[in-house]
């Protein structure tokens, strides 16, 4: 057993062997397994992007990322722009990520100059830094002079709190491209294009010298100073990186979910991605792209089906949101408790 599945950790073949439990239980209670599937597909599709934006920050040593809301407001607010400028469809999509890569960078070359100047404390920073950035722009959203009615209130100033995306034909752009069914579960083509597309770049950018620089920082600082290597400025790049897929996949989750959320809407979301790459075998200081595959389909495999199926069994009561939380938060605790082993 540890020959063959030692890699994936007691974690990982715990929640596994859960959600394979209640695939099987799903047709005795009267749900369909075929849905409880497609719905899968969809949600690890929609939130890849984002799980996938922790890979850079924790391998450069900075641990899991969860200021996320950083890039996932600078992806908002290039969506927005795009709205603004009055983009449509295909070139809404396209136009939205152009904008967010120069704001995300931006910003992650600020986050990484943070990081660095308070090293050994880089995951309580960026929580802070997460909550900040989200209350700071929950009061921008009020103050930006865009004139768009499609996302302004009705009365008064600012942008509404949920903007509706088939206004301007992105909603479900990416799923409904070359979308194909295998029996009745649907699978979203274009989405998943997408992120196997940035999986791909992610995974050979560790492979460049670059990325092999940036990993061996994470793992051995001395050893790489003493070699040569610019630590320091290896973590900023890895953040940029990191803020940059966060930007990205806010666009792609907003378009499959058909709605743009602002003001206080990212605020919880790093924690769902981080749960998600642990869940798939990472730790607080190595991850690769199969742990975000891995993990994106058992995180959100487990809400969509354990979820539904926990309640029916247990009808009267409503067990998802207390499931989820237990799901969630243990899994990242279970990943921080092993922290000092690690080293």
């Amino acid at each position: 057993m540890k020959a063959v599945f030692g890699g994936l950790g007691v974690p990982t073949l715990m929640i596994g062997a859960f959600w394979a439990a209640t695939l099987i239980t799903a047709p005795f209670v009267g749900i369909s397994v075929q849905t409880l599937l497609s719905d899968t597909i969809r949600r690890a599709g929609m939130n890849g992007v984002l799980v996938l934006a922790m890979v850079p920050a924790i391998q450069s040593g900075t641990g899991p990322n969860f200021a996320l809301p950083l890039g996932i407001v600078c992806g908002l607010f290039a969506l927005v722009c795009s709205i603004e400028l009055n983009l449509t469809g295909i070139s809404w999509l396209f136009g939205s990520i152009l904008f967010s890569i120069p704001l995300a960078a931006a910003a992650g070359y600020v986050y990484g100059k943070l990081l660095n100047a308070v090293k050994g404390s880089e995951m309580v920073i960026a929580t802070y830094t997460g909550f900040s950035v989200t209350a700071l722009m929950s009061l921008a959203w009020f103050a930006v002079p865009f004139k768009n009615p499609k996302m302004g209130w009705f009365i008064g100033r600012g942008l509404r709190e949920t903007i509706q995306l088939d206004v301007v034909g992105g909603a479900q752009i990416l799923n409904n491209f070359l979308m194909f069914k295998v029996g009745d579960v649907i699978i979203p083509t274009g989405m998943l294009l997408v992120f196997c597309f940035l999986s791909a770049l992610v995974s050979l950018f560790f492979r460049s010298k670059t990325g092999i620089a940036i990993s061996a920082g994470g793992i051995n600082p001395r050893f790489a100073r003493a070699a040569g290597l610019d630590v320091d400025r290896n973590r900023i790049w890895a953040n940029i990186l990191s803020n940059i897929l966060g930007a990205i996949g806010i666009i792609i989750y907003s378009q499959s979910f058909g709605y743009a959320q602002l003001y206080s809407a990212p605020l919880m979301m790093a924690f769902s991605a981080v749960a998600a790459v642990l869940i798939g075998g990472a730790t607080a200081s190595r991850a690769n792209v199969l742990n975000v595959v891995i993990g994106v389909i058992l995180f959100q495999g487990l809400l969509t089906t354990a979820l539904p199926v926990a309640n029916e069994i247990f009808k009267g009561t409503d067990l998802s949101e207390i499931m989820r939380v237990i799901v969630q938060y243990g899994i990242i605790l279970y990943a921080l408790t092993q922290v000092k082993r690690e080293d």
